[in-house]
């Protein structure tokens, strides 16, 4: 049996590979059907999951893991087209929050059965209902380690 090391370095190193093949091929679909770039998508999705459709920069940027830089220009891009606003923070000059408007939702909730689809497709379809379960099970504890 190869060591614990051997065993996560190559768990790490599918894992990384399979992320590396399957974001710019979503991406590719979601482009292609409906014209909007997967990170736009993301930041959309993001907010349109915030009961009151908005979200500090800062916890943007966590969610969508991207760099605050990257998100603020993905935020003015998408504010420039109508589908978010940019909002100060009213206790803190130096913070602010991106809010998803009524054409951002829109857009949103266009696009959303179009990433699902692509999802399926390009994600799922070679596993069963128990391997995606297992799978969540998995990366939760990843993201959520004990302690």
């Amino acid at each position: 049996m190869p060591s614990r090391k051997k065993l996560a370095a190559d768990a790490w190193g599918a894992l990384l590979q399979v992320h590396a093949a399957l974001v710019p091929a979503l991406d590719k679909e979601v482009q292609r059907q409906t014209g909007l770039p997967l990170s736009w998508y993301d930041v959309l999705l993001e907010l349109a999951a915030e009961p009151a459709g908005r979200l500090r920069m800062t916890d943007l940027a966590e969610r969508v893991v991207l760099s605050r830089s990257r998100v603020s220009r993905l935020v003015d891009e998408l504010a420039s087209r109508g589908m978010i606003t940019k909002e100060e923070h009213p206790g803190d000059r130096r913070s602010a929050y991106a809010v998803i408007t009524k054409a951002g939702l829109a857009e949103f909730r266009s696009t959303a059965p179009v990433y699902v689809r692509a999802i399926e497709c390009q994600f799922a379809s070679n596993l069963t209902d128990e391997d995606l379960a297992l799978l969540g099970r998995v990366l939760n504890k990843i993201r959520k380690p004990a302690g």
